[in-house]
Protein backbone atom coordinates (compact mmCIF):
# COMPACT_ATOMS: atom_id res chain seq x y z
CA UNK A 1 0.00 0.00 0.00
CA UNK A 2 1.34 2.95 -0.93
CA UNK A 3 2.16 6.49 1.09
CA UNK A 4 1.37 9.94 0.73
CA UNK A 5 4.35 12.08 0.47
CA UNK A 6 3.84 15.45 1.94
CA UNK A 7 5.53 19.00 1.35
CA UNK A 8 4.84 22.82 1.37
CA UNK A 9 4.91 23.11 -1.77
CA UNK A 10 4.06 20.63 -5.01
CA UNK A 11 5.45 21.68 -8.18
CA UNK A 12 3.83 20.26 -11.48
CA UNK A 13 6.78 20.52 -14.44
CA UNK A 14 10.40 20.84 -14.08
CA UNK A 15 11.57 23.27 -16.98
CA UNK A 16 13.41 26.08 -16.34
CA UNK A 17 10.70 27.72 -14.12
CA UNK A 18 9.54 24.86 -12.50
CA UNK A 19 12.74 24.44 -11.27
CA UNK A 20 14.21 27.55 -9.95
CA UNK A 21 10.78 27.98 -7.98
CA UNK A 22 11.90 24.86 -6.44
CA UNK A 23 15.50 26.20 -5.50
CA UNK A 24 13.69 29.57 -4.12
CA UNK A 25 11.72 28.38 -2.18
CA UNK A 26 13.42 25.50 -0.56
CA UNK A 27 15.85 29.15 0.18
CA UNK A 28 12.81 30.76 1.65
CA UNK A 29 12.62 27.66 3.69
CA UNK A 30 9.76 25.68 1.98
CA UNK A 31 9.63 21.86 1.76
CA UNK A 32 9.36 21.53 -1.98
CA UNK A 33 8.33 18.16 -4.07
CA UNK A 34 9.41 18.65 -7.54
CA UNK A 35 7.08 16.30 -10.31
CA UNK A 36 8.64 16.13 -13.93
CA UNK A 37 6.49 13.79 -16.42
CA UNK A 38 10.09 13.39 -18.35
CA UNK A 39 13.38 15.40 -17.04
CA UNK A 40 14.64 18.15 -15.78
CA UNK A 41 14.60 20.80 -18.72
CA UNK A 42 13.60 18.26 -21.66
CA UNK A 43 10.79 20.11 -22.87
CA UNK A 44 10.83 23.92 -24.00
CA UNK A 45 13.53 24.86 -21.85
CA UNK A 46 15.85 22.72 -23.13
CA UNK A 47 15.38 23.41 -26.61
CA UNK A 48 15.02 27.08 -26.59
CA UNK A 49 17.06 29.31 -28.68
CA UNK A 50 19.24 30.46 -25.66
CA UNK A 51 18.56 33.94 -25.62
CA UNK A 52 18.82 35.98 -22.57
CA UNK A 53 17.19 39.41 -23.85
CA UNK A 54 15.21 41.71 -22.25
CA UNK A 55 14.68 44.23 -25.23
CA UNK A 56 11.88 43.78 -27.42
CA UNK A 57 9.63 42.32 -24.91
CA UNK A 58 6.38 44.11 -23.84
CA UNK A 59 6.86 46.36 -21.58
CA UNK A 60 5.00 44.90 -18.58
CA UNK A 61 7.18 42.45 -18.61
CA UNK A 62 10.67 44.45 -17.90
CA UNK A 63 10.56 44.46 -14.52
CA UNK A 64 10.21 40.41 -14.45
CA UNK A 65 13.13 40.50 -16.90
CA UNK A 66 15.53 42.95 -15.19
CA UNK A 67 14.73 40.95 -11.90
CA UNK A 68 16.03 37.88 -13.92
CA UNK A 69 18.67 39.13 -15.46
CA UNK A 70 20.18 40.42 -12.12
CA UNK A 71 19.81 36.50 -11.71
CA UNK A 72 21.46 35.13 -14.46
CA UNK A 73 24.36 36.84 -13.45
CA UNK A 74 24.63 35.37 -10.52
CA UNK A 75 24.34 31.96 -11.20
CA UNK A 76 27.87 30.79 -9.93
CA UNK A 77 27.74 32.28 -6.80
CA UNK A 78 23.77 30.82 -6.45
CA UNK A 79 23.43 27.39 -7.97
CA UNK A 80 27.47 27.28 -8.55
CA UNK A 81 26.95 26.99 -12.48
CA UNK A 82 26.99 29.11 -14.85
CA UNK A 83 25.24 27.18 -17.18
CA UNK A 84 27.25 29.12 -19.65
CA UNK A 85 25.73 32.19 -19.54
CA UNK A 86 27.97 34.80 -21.66
CA UNK A 87 26.91 38.90 -21.09
CA UNK A 88 27.38 39.20 -24.93
CA UNK A 89 25.50 42.26 -25.96
CA UNK A 90 21.87 41.77 -27.68
CA UNK A 91 21.80 43.71 -30.86
CA UNK A 92 18.10 43.74 -32.79
CA UNK A 93 18.04 45.15 -36.50
CA UNK A 94 15.62 46.01 -38.72
CA UNK A 95 15.11 46.47 -43.27
CA UNK A 96 12.90 49.29 -43.13
CA UNK A 97 13.40 53.23 -41.94
CA UNK A 98 9.53 52.18 -40.07
CA UNK A 99 10.95 49.70 -37.83
CA UNK A 100 13.86 52.00 -37.17
CA UNK A 101 11.24 54.45 -35.73
CA UNK A 102 9.69 51.63 -33.84
CA UNK A 103 12.97 50.78 -32.34
CA UNK A 104 13.29 54.87 -31.25
CA UNK A 105 9.93 54.69 -29.41
CA UNK A 106 10.15 51.59 -27.53
CA UNK A 107 14.25 52.70 -26.72
CA UNK A 108 12.12 56.03 -25.32
CA UNK A 109 9.41 54.19 -23.64
CA UNK A 110 11.65 51.23 -22.38
CA UNK A 111 13.67 53.94 -20.21
CA UNK A 112 11.37 54.11 -17.66
CA UNK A 113 11.51 51.22 -17.07
CA UNK A 114 14.93 50.31 -16.47
CA UNK A 115 16.63 49.11 -19.90
CA UNK A 116 18.80 51.55 -21.35
CA UNK A 117 19.57 51.13 -25.29
CA UNK A 118 21.93 52.15 -27.98
CA UNK A 119 20.24 53.28 -31.20
CA UNK A 120 22.58 52.81 -34.08
CA UNK A 121 22.22 53.51 -37.76
CA UNK A 122 24.01 53.35 -41.07
CA UNK A 123 28.02 54.14 -40.80
CA UNK A 124 27.52 53.75 -36.93
CA UNK A 125 25.98 50.47 -36.85
CA UNK A 126 28.37 48.51 -39.80
CA UNK A 127 31.78 50.33 -37.62
CA UNK A 128 30.41 48.55 -34.61
CA UNK A 129 28.82 45.47 -36.44
CA UNK A 130 30.59 45.01 -39.72
CA UNK A 131 29.39 41.33 -39.97
CA UNK A 132 26.08 42.96 -40.94
CA UNK A 133 24.67 42.82 -44.42
CA UNK A 134 24.02 46.37 -46.70
CA UNK A 135 20.54 45.89 -46.50
CA UNK A 136 20.30 46.22 -42.18
CA UNK A 137 19.28 49.66 -41.73
CA UNK A 138 19.33 50.07 -38.05
CA UNK A 139 20.04 48.40 -34.91
CA UNK A 140 19.57 48.73 -30.97
CA UNK A 141 21.96 47.22 -28.97
CA UNK A 142 21.52 46.27 -25.03
CA UNK A 143 25.06 45.78 -24.28
CA UNK A 144 24.46 43.46 -20.86
CA UNK A 145 21.71 41.17 -22.43
CA UNK A 146 23.25 37.86 -24.12
CA UNK A 147 22.52 34.36 -24.26
CA UNK A 148 22.86 30.50 -22.42
CA UNK A 149 22.72 26.89 -22.93
CA UNK A 150 19.20 25.89 -22.47
CA UNK A 151 20.09 22.46 -22.13
CA UNK A 152 22.30 23.19 -19.40
CA UNK A 153 20.01 25.85 -17.30
CA UNK A 154 16.96 23.54 -16.13
CA UNK A 155 18.84 21.12 -15.14
CA UNK A 156 21.59 23.04 -12.97
CA UNK A 157 18.52 24.92 -10.82
CA UNK A 158 17.26 21.33 -10.55
CA UNK A 159 20.70 19.45 -9.18
CA UNK A 160 20.89 23.10 -6.82
CA UNK A 161 17.62 22.61 -5.33
CA UNK A 162 17.98 19.08 -4.75
CA UNK A 163 21.39 20.11 -2.87
CA UNK A 164 19.01 22.18 -0.86
CA UNK A 165 16.37 19.89 -0.05
CA UNK A 166 13.82 19.73 -2.42
CA UNK A 167 12.42 16.15 -3.15
CA UNK A 168 13.01 15.73 -7.10
CA UNK A 169 11.33 13.17 -8.55
CA UNK A 170 11.70 12.81 -12.91
CA UNK A 171 9.76 9.98 -15.13
CA UNK A 172 6.94 10.81 -12.88
CA UNK A 173 3.47 11.93 -15.09
CA UNK A 174 0.84 13.63 -12.94
CA UNK A 175 -2.47 12.25 -13.62
CA UNK A 176 -4.61 14.54 -11.75
CA UNK A 177 -4.55 17.33 -9.38
CA UNK A 178 -7.73 17.76 -6.55
CA UNK A 179 -8.25 19.81 -3.91
CA UNK A 180 -9.63 18.79 -0.48
CA UNK A 181 -11.05 20.90 2.15
CA UNK A 182 -7.32 21.80 3.50
CA UNK A 183 -4.86 20.19 0.79
CA UNK A 184 -4.07 19.56 -2.86
CA UNK A 185 -4.00 15.96 -3.69
CA UNK A 186 -1.83 15.16 -6.60
CA UNK A 187 -2.01 11.68 -8.43
CA UNK A 188 0.85 10.18 -10.31
CA UNK A 189 0.80 7.41 -13.48
CA UNK A 190 2.76 5.46 -11.38
CA UNK A 191 0.80 5.46 -8.32
CA UNK A 192 2.35 7.43 -6.17
CA UNK A 193 0.20 9.60 -3.95
CA UNK A 194 1.16 13.71 -3.09
CA UNK A 195 0.10 16.65 -0.81
CA UNK A 196 0.80 19.60 0.08
CA UNK A 197 -1.60 23.29 0.99
CA UNK A 198 -0.18 24.70 -2.43
CA UNK A 199 0.49 23.88 -5.77
CA UNK A 200 2.50 25.36 -8.61
CA UNK A 201 1.57 24.36 -11.83
CA UNK A 202 4.47 25.29 -14.40
CA UNK A 203 4.29 22.46 -16.89
CA UNK A 204 4.30 24.26 -19.85
CA UNK A 205 2.12 23.31 -23.19
CA UNK A 206 0.24 20.77 -20.75
CA UNK A 207 -0.64 23.39 -18.02
CA UNK A 208 -3.94 24.36 -19.32
CA UNK A 209 -5.55 20.86 -19.00
CA UNK A 210 -4.46 21.26 -14.99
CA UNK A 211 -5.70 24.98 -14.76
CA UNK A 212 -8.99 23.84 -16.79
CA UNK A 213 -9.77 20.94 -14.16
CA UNK A 214 -10.16 24.10 -11.65
CA UNK A 215 -12.26 26.29 -14.19
CA UNK A 216 -9.93 27.82 -15.57
CA UNK A 217 -9.03 27.21 -19.44
CA UNK A 218 -6.83 28.97 -20.75
CA UNK A 219 -6.90 27.43 -24.27
CA UNK A 220 -3.34 27.18 -25.27
CA UNK A 221 -2.08 26.21 -28.76
CA UNK A 222 1.39 23.90 -29.01
CA UNK A 223 3.93 25.20 -31.89
CA UNK A 224 7.46 24.03 -32.44
CA UNK A 225 10.89 26.44 -32.51
CA UNK A 226 12.68 25.72 -35.92
CA UNK A 227 16.43 25.54 -34.74
CA UNK A 228 19.87 24.85 -36.34
CA UNK A 229 23.23 24.70 -35.28
CA UNK A 230 26.29 24.61 -37.87
CA UNK A 231 29.90 23.72 -37.62
CA UNK A 232 31.94 25.32 -35.55
CA UNK A 233 34.40 28.24 -36.84
CA UNK A 234 36.69 30.80 -35.36
CA UNK A 235 34.93 32.58 -32.78
CA UNK A 236 34.29 35.80 -33.82
CA UNK A 237 30.26 37.12 -33.53
CA UNK A 238 30.30 38.39 -30.26
CA UNK A 239 26.50 39.70 -29.68
CA UNK A 240 23.39 37.64 -29.68
CA UNK A 241 21.49 39.10 -33.52
CA UNK A 242 17.52 39.14 -33.93
CA UNK A 243 15.64 40.69 -37.02
CA UNK A 244 12.36 42.87 -36.10
CA UNK A 245 10.22 42.80 -38.71
CA UNK A 246 6.46 42.41 -39.29
CA UNK A 247 6.80 39.56 -42.08
CA UNK A 248 7.12 36.39 -40.02
CA UNK A 249 9.56 34.74 -42.40
CA UNK A 250 12.24 37.43 -42.06
CA UNK A 251 12.60 37.07 -38.38
CA UNK A 252 15.82 34.84 -37.82
CA UNK A 253 18.14 35.12 -35.17
CA UNK A 254 21.52 33.53 -34.87
CA UNK A 255 24.07 33.61 -31.76
CA UNK A 256 27.75 32.10 -31.79
CA UNK A 257 29.24 29.91 -29.05
CA UNK A 258 32.25 29.88 -27.87
CA UNK A 259 33.57 26.71 -29.46
CA UNK A 260 32.51 28.21 -32.59
CA UNK A 261 29.10 27.39 -33.65
CA UNK A 262 26.41 29.61 -34.87
CA UNK A 263 23.01 28.39 -33.16
CA UNK A 264 19.92 29.91 -35.20
CA UNK A 265 16.31 30.09 -35.41
CA UNK A 266 13.34 31.97 -35.59
CA UNK A 267 11.23 32.89 -38.93
CA UNK A 268 7.95 30.61 -39.09
CA UNK A 269 7.31 27.98 -36.35
CA UNK A 270 6.95 24.15 -37.23
CA UNK A 271 4.12 21.84 -36.36
CA UNK A 272 4.35 20.91 -32.37
CA UNK A 273 1.30 18.20 -30.62
CA UNK A 274 1.43 17.92 -26.80
CA UNK A 275 -0.91 15.13 -26.75
CA UNK A 276 1.34 13.27 -28.71
CA UNK A 277 4.75 14.93 -27.41
CA UNK A 278 5.91 15.48 -30.92
CA UNK A 279 7.55 18.30 -33.20
CA UNK A 280 9.21 18.65 -36.12
CA UNK A 281 11.08 20.82 -38.23
CA UNK A 282 10.47 21.57 -41.79
CA UNK A 283 12.68 21.50 -43.99
CA UNK A 284 11.35 24.13 -45.94
CA UNK A 285 11.58 26.65 -43.02
CA UNK A 286 15.68 25.98 -42.46
CA UNK A 287 16.07 26.47 -46.10
CA UNK A 288 14.12 29.93 -45.40
CA UNK A 289 15.93 30.59 -42.61
CA UNK A 290 19.81 30.12 -44.54
CA UNK A 291 18.25 32.53 -47.22
CA UNK A 292 17.74 34.98 -44.41
CA UNK A 293 21.00 34.10 -42.51
CA UNK A 294 22.45 35.48 -45.74
CA UNK A 295 21.08 38.43 -45.77
CA UNK A 296 21.38 39.38 -42.59
CA UNK A 297 25.36 38.54 -42.26
CA UNK A 298 26.39 37.29 -45.61
CA UNK A 299 29.77 35.55 -43.81
CA UNK A 300 27.27 32.79 -42.32
CA UNK A 301 26.52 32.10 -46.26
CA UNK A 302 28.93 29.02 -46.78
CA UNK A 303 28.32 27.47 -43.12
CA UNK A 304 27.21 23.90 -43.10
CA UNK A 305 23.90 22.68 -41.03
CA UNK A 306 25.20 19.82 -38.85
CA UNK A 307 21.87 19.67 -36.88
CA UNK A 308 18.13 20.42 -36.97
CA UNK A 309 15.76 20.54 -33.61
CA UNK A 310 12.55 21.43 -32.31
CA UNK A 311 10.35 20.91 -29.06
CA UNK A 312 7.09 21.73 -27.70
CA UNK A 313 5.79 25.28 -26.51
CA UNK A 314 2.83 26.51 -25.42
CA UNK A 315 1.22 29.92 -27.00
CA UNK A 316 -1.55 32.04 -25.56
CA UNK A 317 -3.79 34.09 -28.27
CA UNK A 318 -2.71 37.49 -25.97
CA UNK A 319 0.82 36.93 -26.44
CA UNK A 320 0.97 37.06 -22.55
CA UNK A 321 1.49 34.51 -19.99
CA UNK A 322 -0.12 33.37 -16.71
CA UNK A 323 1.69 33.94 -13.93
CA UNK A 324 0.35 34.18 -10.25
CA UNK A 325 -1.96 32.93 -8.14
CA UNK A 326 -5.50 31.58 -9.35
CA UNK A 327 -8.49 33.28 -9.12
CA UNK A 328 -10.79 30.61 -8.08
CA UNK A 329 -8.63 28.06 -5.95
CA UNK A 330 -6.35 29.20 -2.96
CA UNK A 331 -2.77 28.04 -2.46
CA UNK A 332 -3.07 27.23 -6.17
CA UNK A 333 -0.70 29.36 -8.63
CA UNK A 334 0.69 28.97 -11.86
CA UNK A 335 3.82 29.78 -14.17
CA UNK A 336 3.00 28.76 -17.83
CA UNK A 337 2.09 30.26 -21.31
CA UNK A 338 5.34 32.29 -22.30
CA UNK A 339 4.70 31.39 -25.92
CA UNK A 340 7.96 30.91 -26.69
CA UNK A 341 10.13 33.56 -24.72
CA UNK A 342 10.20 32.27 -21.20
CA UNK A 343 14.00 30.94 -21.26
CA UNK A 344 15.13 34.41 -20.05
CA UNK A 345 12.14 34.97 -17.57
CA UNK A 346 12.65 31.42 -16.14
CA UNK A 347 14.89 32.33 -13.07
CA UNK A 348 13.06 35.92 -12.69
CA UNK A 349 9.72 33.50 -12.33
CA UNK A 350 10.85 31.20 -9.90
CA UNK A 351 12.04 33.34 -7.57
CA UNK A 352 8.71 36.16 -8.17
CA UNK A 353 6.47 32.61 -7.59
CA UNK A 354 8.66 31.78 -4.20
CA UNK A 355 8.12 34.93 -2.98
CA UNK A 356 4.34 35.15 -4.01
CA UNK A 357 3.59 31.63 -2.29
CA UNK A 358 5.74 32.30 0.51
CA UNK A 359 4.55 35.49 1.32
CA UNK A 360 1.60 36.02 -0.15
CA UNK A 361 2.87 39.13 -2.53
CA UNK A 362 5.77 40.11 -4.53
CA UNK A 363 7.83 42.66 -5.65
CA UNK A 364 7.21 42.74 -9.22
CA UNK A 365 4.49 43.73 -10.47
CA UNK A 366 2.72 40.60 -12.38
CA UNK A 367 -0.68 41.82 -12.52
CA UNK A 368 -0.93 42.14 -16.36
CA UNK A 369 -0.83 38.03 -16.13
CA UNK A 370 -3.55 36.79 -14.09
CA UNK A 371 -5.31 34.15 -15.13
CA UNK A 372 -8.30 35.95 -14.29
CA UNK A 373 -8.23 37.65 -17.49
CA UNK A 374 -9.51 34.42 -19.29
CA UNK A 375 -12.87 34.59 -17.15
CA UNK A 376 -16.16 34.34 -18.52
CA UNK A 377 -18.32 37.17 -17.56
CA UNK A 378 -21.49 36.04 -15.59
CA UNK A 379 -24.61 36.76 -17.54
CA UNK A 380 -26.90 38.73 -15.65
CA UNK A 381 -31.41 37.35 -15.89
CA UNK A 382 -33.07 40.33 -16.76
CA UNK A 383 -36.48 39.45 -14.70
Amino acid sequence: MSTTQAADVVIVGGGIMGAAAAFFLRRRGRSVILLERGLIGQQASGVNFGNVRRQGRALAQLPLANRSRAIWGRLPELIGEDAEFLASGHVRVCYTEAQAAVFERYAADARGWGLDLELLSGDALRKRFPFFGPEVAAGSYSPIDGHANPRLAAPAFGRAARRAGALIIENCEVLAVDKDSEDFRIAAADGRAYRAPAVLISAGAWADRLSAAFGEPVGMLAHGPQMAVTEPVPYGLVPVVGVSTPVAEEGVYFRQVKRGNIVFGGGLRGPAFADRMRAYVEPENTLRQLRELRRLAPALARLHVIRVWSGIEGYIADSRPVLGASARVPGLFYAFGFCGEGFQLGPGVGDVMAELIATGATSTPIEAFRVGRFARPVLQRVA
